[in-house]
């Protein structure tokens, strides 16, 4: 029987790889990663020449499978992703879960996480939080996204791409009030960056470049959700405004 290794690699700064995770790189037979060409930079670095193997979201299923077939052998794999910890909104977790159901091994290999570094120097409370990861790419999705969570007392963490930054930043002051937040970009990278203060002043001052990890304060006081319109209700609902009013009259002449 084979074991998977779950190696988190640098987010930026490839200092911080851990001497383990260097270890088992050298050592396992294939290693599965998000991006060949992002991980054949981190090994010809360290001088680590192994088999690679893509393993991304498009091809999640099949590929899981085929490693399955090795790992059930005596192959040894190491799973990473282009940069932290993979499986953490990253692909991963189907070949980890069939792993665990055919007794296979699985090892963590910790290291750097974007969320965990983000949350250590936000200056908002870390002893319970929320990781949600990326939100919708559509407004209205990403709306009612962050309605479910609007009433959350944790700390919630969020990733973001430079291109919806500006908007998802507005669209949480809108919907969760103008909160603490803590924006953090390019973690671990030369162009670091940390924007702390109420949503409404980080909001003037956030560069959309570089990734971005957000740590928001949570709730202090209920918040009632934005009532629905009339026009949200027949969207639901999948009838237009003639039909429903047919409805409505119909079964009050019924009564």
């Amino acid at each position: 029987m084979g074991t998977l290794f779950v190696v988190a690699t640098p987010i930026g700064n490839l200092g911080d790889i851990t001497r383990r995770a260097l270890e088992v790189l050298q050592q396992v037979d294939l290693i599965a990663c998000e991006d060949t060409r992002q991980t054949i930079k981190l090994l010809n670095h360290f001088g680590i020449q192994k088999p690679l193997t893509s393993y991304h979201d498009f091809n999640e299923e099949k590929k899981a499978a085929e490693l399955v077939r090795k790992l059930e052998g005596d192959a040894k794999v190491a799973l990473v992703s282009d940069a932290g910890t993979p499986t953490i909104s990253d692909p991963g977790y189907r070949i980890v879960r069939i792993c665990r159901e055919h007794a296979i091994p699985v090892i963590a290999i910790p290291g750097p996480n974007a969320a965990i570094a983000a949350l250590s120097v936000s200056g908002l409370p870390s002893d319970e939080f929320l990781f949600v990861g990326f939100l919708p790419a559509t407004k209205n999705a990403r709306k009612q996204k962050l309605t479910a969570h609007a009433n959350v007392t944790s700390t919630l963490v969020f990733y973001e791409a430079p291109h919806r930054i500006e908007e998802v930043l507005l669209d949480m002051q809108e919907v969760l009030g103008d909160r603490e937040v803590c924006v953090s970009r390019e973690l671990t990278k030369v162009h670091e960056e940390h924007l702390f203060g109420k949503l409404s002043y980080v909001r003037s001052r956030v560069k959309p470049l570089g990734e971005f990890v957000i740590v928001v304060a949570g709730a202090t006081e209920f918040r009632q959700a934005a009532p629905i319109t009339r026009d949200e209700v027949l969207k639901r609902l999948g009838m237009t405004r003639n039909q429903l009013y047919d409805l409505f009259f119909k079964k009050k002449d019924a009564d």
